[in-house]
């Protein structure tokens, strides 16, 4: 018996559309970055882009648990001596790239290297309803149906 890996010409990349109203998070990001790896297939070869592109829309409506959404935040560096500056969540989902917290969350979860940044480029996020991907007919993922701790309940 051998163990099976993966070529080019064995990969079949499908479309996923993922709504991200009222998700949480960390727990979409765990979904998208597993499903861009293509860990969800039994052909999965960890050294071959066979994860599915994934088009996410209305990524300005996700939200956080706890105080994650005034207390989370995000740093970076400009390059220049004493460059490092920071945003709180509520200041980029208010701000004019919200899609930007769902990105950095998918990224951060991936493993490091030029796979990863390739597998980053199948990754589509809008900020709003709309998307221009109608042509690859996405086929919609319902991940709030997954586990009923993914979305936030009313309260």
């Amino acid at each position: 018996m051998k163990t099976f890996n993966a070529k080019p010409s064995n990969i079949e990349k499908n479309w996923v559309l993922i709504d991200a109203e009222g998700l949480i998070v960390g727990r979409l990001a765990s979904i998208i970055a597993y499903r861009l790896r293509g860990k969800h297939l039994a052909t999965f070869t960890p050294n071959m882009d066979c994860g599915d592109n994934i088009v996410v829309i209305n990524a300005d409506k996700v939200v956080f648990t706890g105080n994650k959404r005034n207390d989370k935040t995000y740093y970076w560096h400009t390059g220049h001596p004493g460059g490092i500056k920071n945003r709180k969540a509520h200041q980029l989902l208010d701000g004019r790239f919200p899609e930007r917290v769902l990105e950095k969350a998918v990224e951060r979860m991936m493993p490091g290297g030029p796979l990863s940044r390739r597998q980053m480029k199948n990754l589509r996020i809008f900020a709003g309803n709309e998307h221009t991907h109608e042509a690859q007919n996405p086929q919609p993922l319902d991940v709030a149906a997954m586990n009923d701790k993914n979305a936030r309940k009313a309260s």
